[in-house]
């Protein structure tokens, strides 16, 4: 009898380690989720949350819906924000322990939930509370009921019904990142070259699965087509638009350096090697699916590498039907390289996320992803500390005070926020007493979310005074300032601030008062997806 109360002669005690090790996984994202501030796209998508849509700009709306659902359990806290998303990542990896049992039996399962947990794309990446997570979620779960609906074993009724679980889970995963219509047309390519699963393409499962699909996204698609299909038209420039300027090698470089980032050396090869397998003959066609899947993913990122930067966590998606295949591959016991690997992985992913909570590798603020989330409750003080000062007709700072305010009906003086970078209004909004609304200007900035909101012009009042947190320039006015001189009636630079992580320095903003607004606006492009 082990520690666990089953003898090693059990055949599920694998499975059971399977889901402690998930469990424990969980939980420590967990605790992870409830220490480290928000980054600045979280609190991005936090803002989406307090106004529910069927779309946004940027994204399908499932990100904002997990937000608003753990904020409704939680609060506006770190946790809040993430424990939906969390416990979304957790569902990636159950069912992909599901999907390796189904396939190589319960040793195979708990090998998945050890790859899967010691990952950096999951251990680290599905703490945060982004797209990708529901996204994973959605996927995970297509494969495990593709699996079964390919499984010949399977009698048609139940064939059938695993084909219809595919097509919610596939439109799930679209309504988390359009990326998801991957998976369903690599499937479609799958079954067209495999010749033992061409005639199944005329049965009415995958087609069912389109269906069903193509209901989840009713909601998505009809915000879009009430936006101009602005959502679809960004995310197709911001993939597929014209070639960037800069060297299609350094693109490539950076891609593939960001995947070993993701899924660490021995494992990038290994899962590679598995993928590979599974292409040739002879050709195993519920391995061939998942092969298909991982490549069609690969290679259309490194065509868009070819003409875009392509953020390490886009190709995060191929990644999944690959680790499938590696635990997968076998029932028995792991070899040597897969052992190493593990064991590199979950070296390189308990350092990374010890920095994160207790900074101690010697890397500057400006190279260090995880100092982006720190700093900003104590800026948000000084900002609500200048915001107060404004709108009080008694301010003891006689220099704010001269300003000249405006006011509004209840005698206090209308002072609104804003910043002119989305990542800082987010922030702004999230660390602010009370959750105020803040504008981001985007003058000369790409549009965003904001563009589509009310802004400052819908919402001030002549007269009103805007408090406006801009990055410093090495020399001169920032360009919001330019373009805003002569809307104001007086523009005032106010303090230099930085931004401290205890006492590292991060950055620094300065807080610029824009007095007696005139009632115009600076002329803007009327279509929100080009730069301003």
């Amino acid at each position: 009898m082990n520690a666990l109360g089953s003898t090693p002669s059990d055949p599920m005690l694998p499975w059971r380690h399977a889901l402690w090790i998930l469990t424990a996984a969980t939980v420590l994202r967990l605790a992870l989720g409830a220490l480290v501030p928000l980054f600045p796209d979280e609190a991005y998508y936090w803002e989406w949350s307090r106004r529910l849509a069927g779309g946004y700009f940027d994204h399908p709306p499932m990100i904002a819906v997990l937000i608003a659902g753990g904020t409704a359990l939680l609060g506006d806290t770190p946790l809040g924000v993430r424990v939906l998303p969390i416990l979304a990542g957790s569902i990636a990896g159950f069912w992909v322990v599901r999907a390796a049992c189904h396939l190589a039996g319960p040793v195979a399962a708990r090998f998945a939930a050890i790859l899967f947990s010691v990952l950096p794309l999951s251990a680290a990446g599905l703490v945060l509370a982004t797209p990708d997570a529901p996204l994973l979620a959605a996927l995970a779960w297509t494969l495990y009921a593709v699996v079964r609906a390919l499984d010949t074993a399977e009698e048609a009724r139940r064939e059938t019904s695993w084909w219809l679980i595919a097509g919610v889970a596939i439109g799930l995963a679209m309504a988390s990142k359009f990326t998801g219509v991957f998976f369903p047309i690599a499937i479609v390519l799958a079954m067209l070259i495999h010749p033992a699963l061409r005639a199944r393409i005329a049965e009415p499962g995958p087609w069912l699965a389109v269906a069903v699909a193509s209901l989840v996204m009713v909601p998505v698609l009809w915000w879009n087509a009430q936006h101009d299909w602005i959502a679809f038209r960004f995310q197709l420039g911001h993939g597929l638009g014209a070639a960037a300027r800069g060297s299609v090698f350094t693109r490539e470089g950076n891609l593939i350096g960001g995947q070993l980032g993701l899924v660490t050396p021995i494992l990038f090869v290994l899962l590679i090697g598995a993928v590979w397998r599974a292409l040739r003959p002879p050709r195993e066609s519920v391995r061939f699916v998942l092969a298909t899947i991982a490549a069609f993913c690969a290679l259309f990122f490194i065509y868009s590498a070819s003409r875009k930067s392509v953020e390490p966590n886009w190709p995060a998606i191929a990644w999944l039907p690959a680790i499938l295949l590696l635990a997968g591959a076998r029932e028995g016991a792991r070899t040597a390289w897969e052992r190493r690997g593990l064991w590199l992985s979950g070296a390189l992913t308990a350092v990374a996320l010890l920095h994160v909570v207790a900074p101690f590798l010697p890397l500057p603020a400006r190279r260090d992803p995880a100092a982006r989330a720190h700093g900003w409750d104590r800026f948000a003080r000084s900002v609500d500390s200048a915001r107060t000062a404004l709108a009080s007709t008694t301010s003891p700072d006689r220099l704010w005070a001269e300003l000249g305010a405006a006011e509004d009906p209840r005698g206090r003086s209308q002072v609104h926020v804003a910043a002119n970078r989305y990542q800082d209004a987010a922030l702004l909004a999230f660390h602010l007493p009370a959750h105020p609304e803040v504008f981001a200007l985007n003058l000369g900035a790409r549009s965003n979310q904001y563009d589509l909101w009310p802004r400052f012009a819908d919402r001030a009042a002549r007269g009103a005074t805007l408090l406006l947190v801009l990055e410093e320039p090495a020399e001169g006015a920032p360009g919001p300032i330019r373009r805003l001189d002569g809307h104001f009636q007086r523009i005032t630079p106010g303090p230099l601030v930085r931004i401290l992580r205890d006492t590292t320095y991060l950055g620094r903003r300065r807080l610029w008062v824009l007095a007696g607004w005139s009632g115009t606006w600076p002329a803007d492009s009327t279509d929100p997806l080009s730069a301003r």
